[in-house]
């Protein structure tokens, strides 16, 4: 194999993800070898019902080193799940068999060199169940990162990154700190130098409405403000804090490569409004990189072959980039 695979995670059973697969590897050809780990009669079964139609080539490991993977061909490792109808409701009976595809394709990537991780759409309700706020900790868990990681949701126009993730409104403001800022904004400059050779243009909104000062000290002026002054300090194009309620305006959005937020929604939303799905959700530190394509299970359309494949293209174009 003269080439670094793609690892790809499959992730929720009860998801639309076998129908995306299936449309994406028709659309995109991939330059590097695709290695899936997941279910193979599940999703032979699924797109068989769809009349969608993947060539998928089983390959064994051996001490999880990789042989016989095919540039032509999807491989996939073989994860036994026992499902009793091949579309059902999403439930906790899946969970052992997404933490056997995670911890297979963990140890995978400990001992080969790889393009990249995608996964698939999981269930935070149902596989996290209160342990991590997202996929995204739970993967930096896996490999005892703390707090050295970005959520990054990329667009070649404009990315976007919460500095929180999925918490409670009422959480967000205790969580934020001034080394979070500066630990993400640092993470998010590398990774534009290293894979687009330039610095990016960064912008950091408040937390408060027109970043006013609603007390004594607002987060502003007691967090946000004297991070963005030790950032400037390290040569980083980086601005703020803005209103949340303006920045996302054409003409001041397009002076900026990223917009860093301070929560999930105040960045998410925007985004999506301006892009809708034609994004990728990059998680940033990991010592491999790891994406998503932004949209969950979306259990509802599951076997209707009406979901857009969009997302999985797009992080399948990014990893053969180079």
């Amino acid at each position: 194999m003269n080439s670094k695979p793609i690892i790809i995670v499959c992730g929720e059973p009860n998801s639309i993800f076998s129908e995306l697969l299936a449309k994406s590897f028709k659309k995109y050809r991939s330059k590097k070898p695709i290695i899936l780990i997941g279910s193979y009669n599940l999703i032979c079964l699924q797109l068989k019902k769809m009349k969608l139609k993947v060539r998928l080539n089983q390959i064994e490991l051996e001490n999880e080193l990789l042989k016989n993977v095919k540039l032509n061909k999807i491989n996939i490792i073989n994860i036994n799940y026992n499902f009793t109808k091949i579309f059902e409701p999403i439930s906790l009976k899946s969970n052992k068999y997404i933490n056997e595809c995670f911890n297979k394709a963990f140890n995978i990537i400990k001992k080969n060199k790889i393009s990249g991780f995608i996964n698939g759409p999981i269930s935070k309700k149902f596989f996290l169940k209160n342990k991590f706020p997202g996929i995204t900790e739970f993967i930096a868990s896996k490999f005892k990162i703390k707090k050295h990681y970005a959520m990054l949701i990329f667009n070649k126009n404009l990315s976007v990154c919460p500095i929180t993730t999925h918490l409670p409104l009422n959480k967000v403001s205790k969580k934020i700190t001034k080394k979070d800022i500066i630990i993400k904004s640092l993470i998010i400059n590398k990774f534009y130098k290293l894979n687009f050779s330039f610095k990016p243009k960064i912008a950091i909104t408040g937390l408060n409405p027109h970043c006013e000062n609603f007390s004594n000290i607002s987060e502003e002026k007691k967090i946000i403000e004297p991070a963005i002054k030790i950032l400037k300090k390290k040569k980083m194009n980086i601005f703020g804090p803005f209103p949340a309620d303006t920045i996302f305006l054409k003409q001041n959005m397009k002076k900026f490569n990223v917009i860093i937020g301070m929560y999930h929604d105040q960045v998410l939303t925007p985004i999506k409004t301006l892009y809708g799905f034609n994004a990728i959700n990059i998680t940033l530190g990991l010592p491999f990189l790891r994406i998503s394509p932004d949209h969950g299970p979306n259990n509802e359309m599951i076997g209707k072959n009406k979901s857009d494949p969009q997302s999985l293209i797009d992080a399948l174009r990014f990893l053969n980039r180079k």
